[in-house]
C-alpha cells in the first residue's frame, strides 16, 4: 500500500504544500487535504476592502479548486490528532490515517479572550479587518465617519501580519484626506510594543512615518478591557491607562486552532505548534510538519514567510519518506511590502538572525528598502496575482529566493554580509 500524506488546513500553507508535494511525490503516494470550509480567502486583501479598494467578492474562490493535480479534498473540522496511532479525527466520525501529517491550520482569531471585545460595541463601534465579515463591516463604518477619534489597537502578539495594523493607520489617513475630513479625524495607534515595530532599525522608519501623517503613536499598552456603546468607548489597559475613541478598530488576540489543544502533547498553550525553526518538523513527532501561521516559530505570520516555507518543508517531507534526516535549511525569510497611502508602500526583507535594513532587494538594482516608492506600491498590487497563480500553485516566483540574500543589503557597520547570512 502507498504512503499517506495529510494537509490539515486549505489556505495558503496547505495549498502550496500540497501541490508542492504532488509535483515532486510518486502518483502512488496519496495527498489528502482537509478544510472546514471550501471558500478560500486572500487575507492580505482585508486590509484594502474597509477603504472601497476591492470587494469580498474579488478575495474569494474555492479552496478545491486550487489543488492541482490528484489531490483529496475532504470537507470537515478536525476534532482531534492522536500523533502516536498517526490518525486525524474529523468531528464527523472520519478517520484519516497518515504517514505524513502536514499542519497548516493557520491562526484564529479570539476576542473573547479580551474583556467586552465582544460586548455590544463590537459590529457598531468597535471594529476589525482581520477576518471577511469584520472587513466589510468596517468598510460601512468608515464611509459614515467623518470627525472624531479612530483608534487601532493590537491587543497582543502574535498576529497575523504584523505590519498590517500600520498600513491601516497609513491607508486611513490618505482615505479620510480624500475624502476632505482628515482635519477633523485624530488616529491613534495603540501597541503592546515598545516602538512601532518589533525591529529596531524598521520601527524608527516606521515611527517616523506615523508622525509625519500625524498619527499618535501609543506604545506599551496592555489592553484588558474594551468598554463599548454605539456612540464610543474606551480601551482600559491592565496597568489602568485609559484610550477613549469614537471608533475603534482593534485586531484581537491570536492562537492556533482548537484542535490543536485537543491533540495532547502537539500544541503549545496558545495552540501553536512548537516546530523546528530550521527543518519544520514538529518537536513532537518527526512524522508531523507545520507550516505558516499554526507554527511556534521565531519569525513574522506573513505569507511570504509560508511561500519561502514551502521549499523547505517539501524537501524535508521527500526525505522523511525516504527515511533521510531533515535538512536544517530555513532561515526564517520574511519579505513584507507596507502599503504607506497615496500610492507608495515601503518593502522590508529580514530572516531569524538579520533584522529589516535599507538597500535593495532582491539585487542591489532592485526594490528600494524601508523606503516609500511607488514601484513597491505597485510590488503589492501585483502580489494578488502572484499569490493565485504562482505562489497557491507552488512555483518558484523569479528571481525570489527562499533564503533570504544579503545582496543589495546596507548593513549596520559592525555587521557584515558575510556574518548575515
Amino acid at each position: 500500500m502507498g504512503k499517506h500524506v495529510v494537509v490539515l488546513g486549505a489556505g495558503t500553507g496547505g495549498t502550496l504544500a500540497a501541490n508542492r508535494l504532488r509535483r515532486v511525490l510518486p502518483a502512488a503516494v496519496q495527498i489528502s487535504v482537509v478544510d472546514q470550509d471550501d471558500d478560500h480567502v486572500y487575507q492580505p486583501g482585508l486590509l484594502f476592502l474597509p477603504f472601497g479598494l476591492t470587494t469580498a467578492n474579488e478575495l474569494v474562490r474555492s479552496r478545491p479548486r486550487q489543488l492541482r493535480g490528484v489531490i483529496g479534498y475532504h470537507r470537515g473540522a478536525v476534532d482531534h490528532v492522536d500523533i502516536e496511532r498517526r490518525r486525524v479525527f474529523l468531528d464527523d466520525g472520519t478517520v484519516l490515517p497518515y504517514d505524513i501529517l502536514v499542519v497548516a491550520t493557520g491562526a484564529r482569531l479570539m476576542p473573547e479572550e479580551t474583556e467586552g471585545l465582544t460586548g455590544p460595541g463590537r459590529g457598531r463601534s468597535v471594529h476589525t479587518f482581520y477576518d471577511l465579515p469584520g472587513a466589510a463591516a468596517l468598510d460601512t463604518a468608515l464611509r459614515d465617519f467623518d470627525r472624531g477619534r479612530l483608534v487601532v489597537n493590537v491587543v497582543d502578539l502574535p498576529i497575523k501580519c504584523p505590519v498590517a495594523p500600520l498600513e491601516f493607520c497609513f491607508l486611513a489617513d490618505w482615505y479620510f484626506r480624500e475624502r476632505g475630513v482628515r482635519d477633523d479625524i485624530e488616529i491613534v495607534y495603540v501597541t503592546p510594543l515598545d516602538a512601532a515595530f518589533t525591529k529596531p532599525v524598521a520601527a524608527r522608519t516606521l515611527s517616523g512615518l506615523l508622525a509625519e501623517k500625524g498619527v499618535e503613536l501609543v506604545t506599551e499598552f496592555n489592553t484588558g478591557e474594551v468598554e463599548a456603546n454605539d456612540e464610543g468607548g474606551r480601551l482600559i489597559s491592565f496597568d489602568g491607562r485609559e484610550v477613549q475613541f469614537d471608533l475603534a478598530v482593534v485586531v484581537p488576540a491570536h492562537g492556533g486552532a482548537a484542535w490543536v489543544g485537543r491533540s495532547p502533547g502537539l500544541g503549545d498553550p496558545l495552540d501553536f505548534v512548537p516546530t523546528d525553526p530550521h527543518t519544520l518538523v514538529s518537536l513532537a513527532s518527526p512524522d508531523v510538519f507545520v507550516i505558516g501561521d499554526a507554527a511556534a516559530v521565531p519569525t513574522s505570520k506573513a505569507g511570504s514567510v509560508t511561500h519561502f516555507e514551502g521549499e523547505v518543508l517539501v524537501h524535508n517531507i521527500v526525505r522523511r519518506l525516504n527515511g533521510e534526516e531533515p535538512d536544517a535549511s530555513f532561515d526564517g525569510h520574511t519579505n513584507c511590502f507596507i502599503e504607506s497611502g497615496f500610492g507608495k508602500a515601503l518593502l522590508i526583507d529580514f530572516n531569524y538572525d538579520t533584522e529589516p535594513v535599507p538597500g535593495h532587494f532582491p539585487t542591489a538594482v532592485g526594490l528600494p528598502l524601508l523606503k516609500e516608492s511607488r514601484l513597491n506600491h505597485l510590488g503589492k498590487l501585483m502580489f494578488a496575482w502572484l499569490y493565485w497563480h504562482v505562489l497557491l500553485p507552488g512555483r518558484e516566483v523569479p528571481g525570489i529566493p527562499t533564503a533570504m540574500p544579503a545582496t543589495g543589503k546596507r548593513f549596520p557597520a559592525e555587521t557584515t554580509a558575510e556574518e548575515a547570512r
